[in-house]
């Protein structure tokens, strides 16, 4: 009897609290559209309606409007640090930064100065080999990217060690494929990178005609190297993407790659093995560092520099960046210069700024209630497991045991990182970068041979996102994401379980998509599914892929349900695992109407009004190319619509618009 007292009382406590902010606010709907024709637009009507995108911005919807308070946050606490007269070491190292990056008169004094060397020594080099010795020397240094990707993480079939990762790379562009289609979009991508080379060059003292000749050759080379990588739906085969070689067996497919002395520039030791993702993308690499010229290696070279310098240095380079990244994302104002460098620090110092932030913006319960939640739906997901129709005993055990064994990061590290010999000086913004980022890549190389650190974060603390990590069979829920209209304390039930509980509901489906399904409890990428059952789950997932194929975005565009199927996957099994587990709360369980909806309907809406937003045109076109997740409203719509729950719920019927036949809907987990 107590015990329901106390849940009687909670309900009401969260009724309350509900009358004193509008958790689900009519203001943002559209009462006029029938829930029947178009869920998105009857959730997020009102919203879409008298919403205008901020002119800086390329998307802008609840995500985004959390990220901009996380922002606004930082600066507050940035701008303490940069004018406090004694500090602790952490506000030194972020306040000093900001100082740094803010100063916009010292930033022009020195124009193209800090760059100027690294650009006359790869002038004077005299063959291929040398150029990639100092195109792997500037990695090491954080100042320049490189032809392909080099990285320390663990062995995906021998988990207990870190090993070198190396895939594909030399691209300047977000994809591959604006390099090989003709359609108009991918073509005036195009013209504004060879714009961008041009004007990069011109400042740094080029004269004009001879950086036309430069952007010409390096445009032509990327997309040549653009032809040799693999797609991004191919790179979803995390077993495709599994080649293991010792280095001296794979640089003997090479004339000029020479892996053993490349590693010796990155100053990583000598490896019994690495894995490569792309092997045939490293042979066409090689075959185009033979038959291209030097000079345009060396102008290629020099790009990199530039490019990776340019966000750092005066406001000409500032400004030819962000015309170049204006054509990809048709953002029609550059970021405010304080939100760009609150930006920088997150992702340079994020584990220093972020305990500035939690010491002032996070409540420490939060924490605990996330845990609490975390768990519950763990429950929740075993309970579904133990009733699935179409997998067999053996591996339902199977995938419990995963289940049950899944490590969960919330909120912030239990340790953070010190950055030890990061200097950061308030009059200099680009070495301060350059200092971050070698020091993060001397971290990452470092872990080679050691124990793996499965309590290190992949978030910083104020990001507004959620994950999971099949190696690692970890979740991660950084406190960013833990607030309205994700999570809220003063919200009902039917709000934080639409929320946060189907995020949580997602991560974990994450763990059984059509990736990570392939990795099992302790993280190892070996096959623990019976043929049968793993022919289930294909056809099942092809139903998926079809669904959102079907789905029409931009123009003529569709989703690729291809490569956005694992996020589709977890979003189908998030919301149906998020209202199992609200069921079973006391609001759940009632027909109490708060604003004139039901729990079940303030369940659903809460789900719409988490994806509710909007993209600029050039945006939406480079998401679809390059976003495994889908666009906002089909995320908002078509998982619902696989619940009969949601039929009920606003008296949908067969014929309405939003009706998905019975023998069209999915359930998977």
């Amino acid at each position: 009897m107590k015990k329901i007292r106390l849940l009687i009382f909670v309900f009401v406590l969260a009724l309350s609290a509900h009358a004193q902010k509008k958790y689900i606010d009519k203001a943002n709907m559209d009462l006029s559209v029938k829930p029947g024709d178009n869920f998105y637009e009857y959730a997020n009507g009102g919203w879409l309606k008298k919403t205008t995108m901020p002119s800086t911005k390329t998307r802008w919807g609840s995500f985004d409007i959390l990220r901009e308070e996380s922002s606004q946050n930082c600066k507050t606490l940035l701008e303490e640090a940069s004018k406090k007269k004694t500090r602790t070491r952490v506000e030194q190292m972020c306040g000093d930064f900001y100082t740094s990056g803010m100063d916009s008169m010292q930033l022009e004094k020195a124009g193209s100065a800090p760059i100027q060397k690294e650009l006359q020594n790869i002038n004077a080099i005299g063959n291929i080999k040398d150029l990639l010795d100092a195109m792997q020397k500037l990695r090491v240094r954080g100042a320049a990217g490189g032809l392909f990707s080099a990285f320390v993480n663990q062995d995906a079939k021998d988990i207990n060690t870190y090993r070198i990762h190396m895939g594909q790379g030399g691209i300047s562009l977000p994809d591959r494929d604006y390099y090989l289609k003709d359609d108009p979009r991918s073509v005036a991508v195009r013209n504004a990178l060879k714009t961008y080379i041009v004007k990069l060059f011109t400042l740094t003292g080029v004269p004009e005609n001879e950086a036309k000749s430069y952007s010409e050759n390096i445009v032509k080379t990327e997309t040549a190297i653009a032809r040799a990588q693999w797609s991004r739906v191919e790179l979803r085969d995390p077993q495709k993407r599994y080649n293991k070689y010792t280095p001296e067996d794979f640089s003997a497919h090479f004339n000029t790659l020479n892996i053993p002395r490349l590693f010796m520039d990155m100053n990583i030791p000598k490896q019994d093995f690495i894995i490569v993702s792309t092997p045939s993308f490293f042979k066409s690499l090689d075959s185009l560092l033979t038959n291209i010229p030097l000079d345009t290696w060396k102008q290629i070279a020099r790009f990199e520099i530039l490019k990776n310098a340019a966000p750092f240095l005066s406001n000409d380079f500032v400004m030819a960046n962000f015309d170049f990244q204006k054509a990809i994302s048709g953002q029609k104002e550059i970021t405010p210069r304080w939100q760009r460098m609150t930006m920088v620090i997150d992702g340079n110092l994020g584990e220093m700024l972020g305990q500035l932030y939690v010491n002032r913006f996070f409540k420490p319960e939060a924490k605990a209630r996330m845990q609490e939640m975390v768990n519950n739906l763990q429950q929740t997901f075993a309970d579904r497991i133990k009733r699935l129709d179409w997998m067999s005993e053996d591996t339902k055990k199977k995938a419990l045991i995963k289940l049950m064994a899944f490590t969960k990061k919330i909120a912030y590290p239990d340790k953070w990182k010190e950055y030890e010999g990061v200097v950061i000086s308030k009059n200099n913004l680009l070495e301060n970068v350059r200092s971050c980022n070698e020091w993060a890549y001397h971290y990452n190389i470092n872990k080679l041979g050691k124990p793996i650190d499965r309590t290190e974060f992949n978030f910083t603390t104020p990001t507004v996102n959620a994950s999971y990590n099949s190696t690692q069979n970890t979740l991660t829920f950084p406190a960013g994401i833990l607030q309205f209209p994700f999570f809220d304390f003063g919200a009902d039930d039917a709000v934080n379980y639409g929320g946060i509980v189907a995020v949580i509901g997602h991560e974990m489906t994450h763990g059984f998509d059509d990736q990570g399904r392939q990795f099992d409890a302790d993280g190892s990428l070996r096959d623990w599914w019976t043929k049968e059952d793993a022919a289930k789950f294909k056809v099942l997932a092809d139903q998926v892929v079809n669904q959102y194929n079907a789905a029409t975005v931009l123009d003529t565009m569709h989703v690729n349900g291809r490569l956005t199927l694992g996020e589709n996957l977890a979003d189908f099994g998030g919301i149906q695992m998020a209202y199992e587990a609200f069921k079973k709360t006391p609001e759940g369980k009632s027909n109490t109407k708060i604003d004139g909806f039901t729990p079940d309907q303030r369940f659903f809406l809460s789900w719409a009004q988490v994806w509710r937003g909007m993209a600029l045109p050039e945006t939406q076109a480079n998401l679809i190319l390059t976003d495994p997740h889908s666009p906002a409203e089909w995320r908002a719509l078509l998982p619902p619509q696989q619940m009969q729950e949601f039929y009920d719920a606003f008296g949908i019927k067969e014929g309405d618009k939003m009706c998905l036949p019975k023998d069209k809907r999915v359930k998977i987990w």
